[in-house]
């Protein structure tokens, strides 16, 4: 009964209103800030002051300004309020867009994957190299609510195999939420896999045969590199925007030159360029590519991750054609140990990825699947994936503003509109793999631009990952990063003494 609720404290809905009020707020000043209507050093408004201006209550306001304080782009000053940090992104430049049109090629993987790969996993490194959340942000007390009531009967049937297409809820509930996103998804739509991953891989089995070319971004995600390669299948890179996603133009060429079996893309916070492909442009690429016929296989993993208001749609919204097969999982929002995955192929494809499942990997792990769909079931999702947001954007920011602060003159950086990678060009003739090594030795691990690609354009990048809460060591360990760099700049006085 409403006589019962106790007195003083809100409901639900309307502590849902006053956080989004907040964040609206918040978000205003920030893009004030950023577009340089408040300047470096300005006072704001004090919290009385924007109280009356807004009609929004001393609450409110105050919860925005320490938002924004929290993401770095205000501090507070003692008995005088709040001033703006220097944080205009203005004065940084985007990585410049690489077009290198070459002919399809096998993967030659960089001979310094392996160390790559074992600095993201090893705890005692800095984690930048980790696209995976940091456990702080994942829903661990829900988890154990679930695991602990699960009576001896549920355990042991959840203890055994599951369809090979999945657990029938999780599939229903990954149903229910594409409302909105896409039209016509029934859970029979749905296939789940151990991972994103897993998903891609049945993907190419499915349309492509070993010596067959798959167009892939350029950059790219280093792990679809390994996989290409492991599936003999050949690459042909395609220049990518950092802002914007694939050259169409580029790819239109070479879709006309070549034979082209499948497309590999990540139009919604591209992975390493965080790029966000605009809805025209991702409308323009599906019918550009299946007027030829080729499928998209699309990894739309990170699209939760928005900062914004709307989330983006993927590319098999506008497919016409049955010609997107849409790959996703739980690893970058809810529990990268769960394995949980999922594609959506189409009816076209759908038997056929079915058929390849269950061959390869008989099916999912039953247990992890229902305690993903009671967690998705309880409505908990929805408020998880606020916070991880919002958790992630106050990084992101906080990292890419330490960035701006320490490394030096010439670097360039596109700071995306969600997820959680920033694509940092070093100056001119700064070698990104001497960077990586020498951040190895202090225990920082980043990933080096030659491992995001089949050619050497992009030998002076870096891809740093802003998972990890921002922390004093992390603030540090930005500023280290940008000694390193600014030290490959310093001329070496051997190289000018005259020779005796």
């Amino acid at each position: 009964m409403r006589g019962n609720r106790e007195k003083g404290k809100p409901s639900a809905v309307a502590a849902t209103r006053q956080a989004f009020r907040y964040r609206q707020l918040a978000g205003e000043i920030e893009k004030k800030i950023l577009e340089g209507t408040y300047q470096a050093g300005e006072k704001l408004p004090s919290i009385r002051r924007l109280h009356q201006q807004t009609n929004l209550s001393i609450s409110t306001v105050y919860r925005a300004y320490v938002e924004l304080e929290n993401t770095g782009f205000v501090e507070a000053r003692p008995k005088s309020g709040y001033y703006v940090r220097p944080v205009s992104f203005k004065k940084l430049e985007v990585p410049a867009l690489r077009k290198n049109t070459s002919a399809p090629q096998r993967v030659n993987l960089a001979p310094v994957i392996n160390s790559v790969i074992a600095a993201i996993s090893n705890p005692r490194f800095v984690p930048f190299g980790n696209t995976a959340m940091d456990p702080a942000l994942l829903p661990v007390k829900a988890f154990t609510r679930i695991l602990k009531s699960l009576s001896r009967n549920e355990m042991r049937t959840l203890l055994s195999y599951s369809p090979s297409e999945g657990f029938p809820e999780l599939r229903r509930q990954l149903a229910l939420r594409t409302l909105g996103v896409l039209e016509g998804i029934e859970p029979e739509d749905i296939i789940i896999t151990n991972g994103c991953m897993e998903a891609i891989a049945l993907s190419l089995l499915a349309v492509t045969r070993p010596g067959d070319t798959v167009a892939i971004e350029a950059p790219t995600n280093f792990s679809f590199l390994q996989l290409l390669k492991e599936l003999g299948l050949l690459v042909l890179e395609i220049a990518t925007d950092p802002q914007e996603g694939v050259d169409l133009k580029e790819l239109e060429k070479s879709l006309r030159t070549n034979t082209i079996r499948a497309c590999l893309f990540m139009p919604n916070f591209q992975n390493p360029l965080g790029a966000l492909m605009p809805e025209d442009k991702k409308r323009a690429l599906v019918k550009l590519v299946t007027s030829h016929g080729v499928p998209i296989i699309e990894d739309d993993i990170s699209s939760q991750l928005y900062f914004g208001e709307q989330h983006p749609a993927p590319l098999k919204a506008y497919d016409r054609e049955d010609l997107i097969l849409t790959c996703s999982s739980f690893s970058k929002t809810l529990a990268p140990g769960l394995r949980l995955g999922w594609v959506i192929p189409g009816r076209r494809l759908s038997s056929r990825i079915q058929r390849l499942k269950a061959g390869i990997t008989i099916s999912t792990s039953t247990l992890a699947q229902y305690v993903a769909s009671r967690f998705l079931a309880s409505g908990a999702y929805e408020r998880h994936l606020r916070a991880l947001r919002s958790a992630l954007k106050k990084q992101l920011f906080r990292i890419a503003i330490e960035i701006q602060n320490h490394f030096p003159a010439k670097t360039r950086l596109a700071v995306p509109r969600g997820g959680s990678l920033l694509w940092v060009e070093l100056p001119p003739g700064i070698d990104g793999l001497a960077v990586y090594q020498a951040a190895f030795e202090r225990n920082i691990a980043i990933i080096p631009g030659a491992v995001c690609s089949n050619s050497n354009q992009f030998d002076n990048f870096i891809q740093i990952g802003c998972s990890a809460p921002f922390s004093r060591r992390i603030k540090e360990s930005i500023g280290i990063l940008g000694s390193i760099t600014a030290g490959f700049l310093t001329p070496d006085p051997l190289k000018n003494r005259p020779h005796s």
